[in-house]
């Protein structure tokens, strides 16, 4: 016997539904296993005690602590807030051109400015 043709849209419509939500969902950034290595590798070498962008700004990288603190100029991560927080503005080379980070090397590769980024809207989490 053949099903009401309402019935069958139905089902294709909430299968359709349901695949489509499948890849929408956000990956949760961890500090530890994706934040980190990237400020490691691309601003430790600066920001931290003794170094030049330390020096410069008071910020250090050495810690989720010292991340957190930010700079003698206010904090660089607004929680929850990644458009607002300094530190993506800079990555991003949104606050002044001059000042893109990492300064005078390699920018980020994309993917790890959305990292950033994604780690910032979620609450920028010690996880």
């Amino acid at each position: 016997m053949l099903r009401p043709i309402g019935t069958r849209l139905a089902i294709v419509a909430v299968f359709a539904m349901s695949v489509a939500g499948c890849g929408r969902q956000e990956r949760q950034v961890s500090y530890g296993a994706d934040v980190e290595p990237i400020l490691d590798r691309a601003c430790r070498e600066c920001h931290t005690t003794g170094k030049q962008g330390f020096a410069a700004s008071g910020l250090s990288v050495a810690s989720y602590e010292d991340l957190m603190r930010g700079t003698r100029f206010g904090p660089v991560v607004l929680a929850g807030d990644a458009d607002s927080s300094v530190l993506v503005q800079l990555i991003e080379g949104r606050a002044d051109p001059s000042l893109k980070m990492p300064h005078g090397d390699e920018p980020l590769y994309q993917g790890e400015i959305e990292t950033i980024r994604l780690w910032v809207s979620q609450g920028a989490a010690d996880n």
